[in-house]
């Protein structure tokens, strides 16, 4: 369950921002977590609840968009969306992508009293 320890990582990013802005606790986190990041919200945001019990971060609510997955197809030199690493380029069948966005996770906000 690689949740844990991004979720530590989420606790750990969103207690020093909030230090660093003098703020009291935090009381949202924002999340971006693109659709073939392999992460499962719900083990996330368990995991969130957990490790920042007794943290600045300590019941915060997590919300999570989750953005699509954009590929660039070497043949037809588009940008392309895919849904999993088997897609094929709609436009012209092939399956020689590169992943451009889509496997990444980003705090985009944090909101502190």
């Amino acid at each position: 369950m690689h949740e844990l320890s991004l979720a530590q990582s989420i606790v750990e990013i969103a207690t020093s921002h909030a230090r660093a802005e003098g703020s009291g606790r935090v009381t949202k986190v924002f999340l971006k977590i693109g659709a073939l990041a392999h992460v499962d919200p719900g083990a996330l945001t368990f995991a969130f609840d957990a490790v920042s019990a007794g943290t600045l971060a300590e019941g915060a609510e997590v919300i999570i968009e989750r953005g699509a997955a954009k590929a660039f197809c070497v043949p037809c030199g588009l940008t392309i969306e895919v849904a999993t690493h088997a897609d094929v380029c709609p436009h012209c069948g092939v399956h020689q992508w590169m992943l451009t966005e889509g496997d990444e996770m980003r705090v985009t906000e944090l909101e502190v009293e």
